[in-house]
């Protein structure tokens, strides 16, 4: 028995056809729970009993994130579960009734055909530590865009408020200029203040301060200040919360690389991978959390058509590409 199945977000589609292509039974819908698996599980093994068919396979397309669950509880139950590239289902949909049109049943029922032709990749399972790594480099991708964002809205608030700043720390990401607008966000705050007050303030929240030429100047450009002088509080308020989200990403980065540095500690060959020249750890851990465990690729080469970059032979008469 071939089953394909459309994956879906709270209802899948089940069809079934046997080693020949013939379609058996009805479409079946269900739903993204155990509940619904259990249905699934019932219809696949009526279809079996009515037909007498010993074993059964099972194709699904990877969409998104909505196919491990059900893919998981059905490996759980001892079926073979494979994946079908979603690129081909596109391509075969006018295989059965020559017409490009779509539905879940007619996908569910194009899958079936491309399991039952061979046109399929097994699900490769891989060690915890390995999903571990996957979860861990997804999350840091999400952290890293918002510390981003935070990062280019607070260039822009200083651009609108006070862009004398950047004359004076031409990082504005720096201790110093994150110092300073913690501290006197405004033009006008600054300008009232003197050097030994600004001084002072940065030795309250920094190790090592900028001193009194820097503060001077600082001063100097505040009382000249071409930024906005409208709506000063909404403008504070909105910088307290861009330096807040800051905060925020830049700690939850760092705990979660250090999490990504645990893990590869626990996998034995990441430390020699680690010795090749142009390799950091989060390079690695991005290689092994999408690939998996190396050893499972006999070669090189097999690793880079995993990834989809190995060299494809493009030839037709005497013209070869």
């Amino acid at each position: 028995l071939v089953v394909g199945i459309d994956i879906a977000q709270l209802t899948h589609v089940a069809r079934a056809v046997n080693f020949r292509g013939i379609v058996v039974g009805n479409p079946l819908s269900f739903s993204n729970d155990e509940e619904g698996f259990q249905i699934l599980l019932r219809w696949i093994q009526s279809l079996q009993s009515t037909h007498n068919l010993d074993s059964a396979i099972i194709g699904m397309e990877p969409t998104g994130h909505y196919w491990i669950s059900v893919s998981k509880w059905l490996s759980e139950k001892q079926f073979e579960v494979v994946l079908v590239n979603p690129h081909l289902v596109k391509k075969n949909k006018e295989n059965r009734d020559n017409t490009p049109s779509k539905s879940d049943k007619k996908d569910a029922l194009v899958i079936a055909d491309m399991v039952k032709n061979g046109y399929y990749s097994f699900i490769r399972n891989t060690p915890e530590a390995f999903e571990e790594l996957r979860v861990f480099l997804s999350n840091r991708d999400s952290v890293v865009t918002r510390l981003v964002s935070a990062k280019n809205q607070i260039h822009r608030w200083v651009d609108v408020v006070f862009p004398e700043l950047r004359q004076v720390f031409k990082n504005l990401m720096c201790k110093g200029s994150l110092a300073t607008l913690r501290l006197f966000p405004t033009p006008d705050e600054l300008s009232k203040l003197t050097p030994q007050d600004v001084v002072r303030g940065w030795k309250s929240i920094m190790q090592r301060q900028p001193g009194d030429m820097k503060a001077q100047a600082l001063i100097a450009l505040a009382s000249h200040s071409v930024g906005s002088k409208q709506a000063t509080h909404a403008y504070k308020l909105h910088l307290m919360q861009l330096l807040a989200e800051y905060d925020l990403a830049c700690e939850q980065l760092r705990v979660v690389e250090a999490e990504i540095i645990a893990v590869l500690d626990r996998i034995p060959f990441a430390k020699s991978m680690l010795a090749v020249k142009g390799i950091n750890a989060i390079s690695l851990a991005g290689i092994l959390g999408e690939a998996g465990d190396l050893s499972g690729f006999v070669h090189g080469n097999a690793l880079l058509r995993h990834a989809g970059l190995n060299l494809a032979e493009a030839s037709s008469g005497k013209w070869t590409g």
